[in-house]
């Protein structure tokens, strides 16, 4: 059975982390398994949206597994991809525990929808370690910064509620409506014109950092883009003859 299950349904792909038994613990093999799901996803033409999730109820990932942990650097890779380098909209499912590289994960997606009982953190101080897969740049960004030093300094997780109340996850649910959430905003998203959408997604990820004149220039460089598209004359059309608009990606 496969470490990282990929399920299409329609422009949505599922990617699901399968090892329940281990927390959805991220080893080696599952961390090649998900950059090939990225890649695919990427690549494809007929995919928009992509739900992260874990199997199971118990964890969307509790973090690195600790079993192959070594002191030292660690070695150089091939190609990787990860979900905020993909212009397409990537919807994290939290289905239990995010810790750790767990959370870093969810933390790539643009949206984090969380079932009732999750619990998100980066324990890593607690083995004498600490993020080194974004948590320690990319929690400050996303919610206070007072917030972001407790959970890296401290190592103790937060509930959903506090998560949602924080601003790290978008929407918190009961554990069945889970899936149906994610997918019902997937399905919403796939609804909008999709070159839209990934230059919107681009504009926010790169011009973050950005001073605000640039960011700016970047915008209109994109918004330029869009306005050249196949999918904006649709749209238009569409809007003004009062129609669905059936959009294309180009």
């Amino acid at each position: 059975m496969a470490v990282v299950e990929v399920q299409k349904e329609g422009k949505i792909v599922i990617i699901t982390i399968n090892r329940p038994e281990a927390m959805n613990a991220l080893n080696a093999e599952v961390r090649q398994g998900l950059n090939r799901a990225f890649i695919e996803f990427r690549d494809d033409p007929d995919l928009w949206v992509a739900i992260l999730t874990g199997a199971g109820d118990r964890a969307f990932s509790a973090g690195a597994d600790i079993k192959e942990f070594r002191p030292g650097a660690v070695a150089a890779v091939g190609e990787t991809v990860h979900p905020d380098q993909v212009w397409k909209p990537f919807i994290a499912a939290i289905n239990g525990y995010a810790l750790g590289g767990g959370l870093e994960l969810a933390l790539e997606c643009d949206l984090r929808i969380a079932a009732e009982h999750a619990r998100l953190g980066q324990p890593e101080i607690n083995i004498g370690f600490m993020p080194g897969a974004g948590g320690t740049q990319r929690l400050p960004r996303f919610i206070p910064r007072a917030i972001a030093a407790q959970l890296l300094l401290l190592g103790e997780p937060i509930d959903a509620q506090e998560a949602y109340r924080v601003g790290l996850v978008n929407k918190v649910v009961p554990l069945a409506e889970l899936m149906p959430t994610a997918k019902q905003w997937a399905e919403t998203i796939c609804k909008k014109g999709p070159v839209g959408v990934r230059a919107s997604k681009e504009a926010m990820i790169r011009g973050y950092d950005r001073a605000l004149e640039d960011g700016l220039r970047l915008e209109r460089e994109l918004a330029n883009r869009v306005r050249m598209s196949e999918d904006f004359a649709e749209g238009a059309r569409a809007f003004v003859e009062k129609r669905p608009p059936q959009y294309k990606g180009k």
